[in-house]
């Protein structure tokens, strides 16, 4: 056996531990067929929790050249991927279940390595969730009342659940690979109305100061080609893209060559604690703010994103972030028409954004987010 044959093999067997029948699957097999989900949350009060099944979106991951198996080679990285999966299953009920009870409509749900993809089983990790067991979770959170969306994060800042994929990036194997997980994803939630495409903090400087050692990101026509690709690949299925709008930040092409039919998700979590006015904002964040009504102006519809999560900025002063998604949700109510508004967002970066942290404590501030945007929401 050489040597691709047996890390495809060993991917399959670790995933099988832990993620039953869908990982005896073989390459290219079709996937149950389910849908269409039961709960759809109502435009214009979309009340989203943003949950994070996977975690190898902030992670280099090492090259085959290397020249041992992955777990092995990125001992040597600083940002290192993870090979199983971090979320226990009492957890994940218990956060979906309070967010449930606090109002919550619609769970956003970045897959990553979370979940099995057929065509590409060797991108699952030890604890991967199989086909169905994310098929039963989808109908037990349509019972609550909650929408499922998937997220897929395209970012060459987020894309280390893609394995080697990660290093072939606007080749034709990359383009495939995409085009397959989508194809997946897609069978596995049921058509869903709303795909997450990510596409966030695609900046060389941020992957340096996050001492990655694999630097790579796309700008130019190579950025344009490679996201119209994706949108066209989603729409294709009947699902609508929705995307992080970082690239509109310091682009005014953007506004024009982006398609309309692309939801926006601006997220503003006032880390340098300049407030919530463009006007009287002279921090970094100001342009974050002032895309708001950019994209408004150009037509765009909007799910506003805020947090719980506290900023470099606040960090500095020693301020919490308790305050940020309220004032975010009066300022979309005020700032964005109603016919763009379809709700809001909340991103509490759970358990992996949180630095000096215990795993208990990390879950109590998925939990006090959840408190935070019902109020908000009221």
């Amino acid at each position: 056996m050489n040597r691709k044959d047996f890390i495809y093999q060993t991917a399959v067997g670790l995933a099988a531990l832990s993620v039953g029948v869908s990982c005896t699957k073989q390459k290219g097999k079709s996937i149950p067929q389910f849908g269409p989900q039961s709960a759809e949350a109502k435009m214009g009060d979309i009340r989203a929790l943003l949950l994070h099944l996977g975690s190898n979106m902030w992670c280099d991951y090492p090259t085959e050249m290397m020249g041992a198996p992955a777990p092995e080679s990125a001992k040597t990285l600083d940002v290192k991927p993870e090979f199983s999966l971090v979320w226990p299953d009492e957890m994940w009920r218990k956060v979906t279940d309070r967010a449930a009870a606090a109002g919550v409509n619609m769970i956003v749900i970045d897959l990553g390595e979370g979940v099995f993809y057929p065509s590409h089983p060797e991108l699952a990790v030890e604890g991967t969730w199989s086909v169905e067991k994310m098929q039963t979770e989808i109908k037990r959170l349509n019972s609550l009342g909650i929408e499922v969306v998937p997220k897929l994060n395209f970012s060459t800042t987020h894309n280390g659940w893609m394995g080697d994929y990660s290093h072939m990036v606007s080749s034709k194997p990359y383009y495939r690979m995409c085009e397959e997980v989508i194809s997946d994803v897609v069978e596995i939630f049921g058509h869903p109305r709303f795909f997450h495409i990510g596409f966030d903090e695609e900046r060389s400087s941020f992957q340096e100061g996050q001492d990655f050692q694999y630097i790579c990101t796309r700008k130019g026509e190579y950025w344009w080609q490679d996201f119209l690709h994706i949108v066209r690949e989603v729409e294709k299925h009947g699902s609508r893209p929705w995307m992080w709008c970082d690239f509109g930040w310091n682009s005014d092409e953007f506004y024009e060559r982006c398609p309309k039919s692309v939801i926006q998700q601006n997220w503003f979590y006032d880390e340098c604690h300049g407030g919530f006015d463009p006007e009287t904002n002279t921090t970094s964040d100001a342009k974050i703010l002032k895309a708001f009504k950019k994209l408004d102006d150009a037509g765009f519809d909007q799910v506003p994103c805020g947090t719980n999560w506290i900023g470099w900025g606040r960090r500095e002063l020693g301020l919490d972030a308790d305050d940020v998604i309220g004032k975010l949700v009066k300022f979309g109510r005020e700032n964005i028409s109603k016919e763009h508004l379809l709700g809001f967002m909340m991103g509490t970066w759970e358990i992996y954004a949180w630095p000096n942290m215990t795993r208990e404590e990390h879950f109590q501030k998925i939990f006090e987010g959840i408190d935070l945007f019902e109020e908000a929401m009221k």
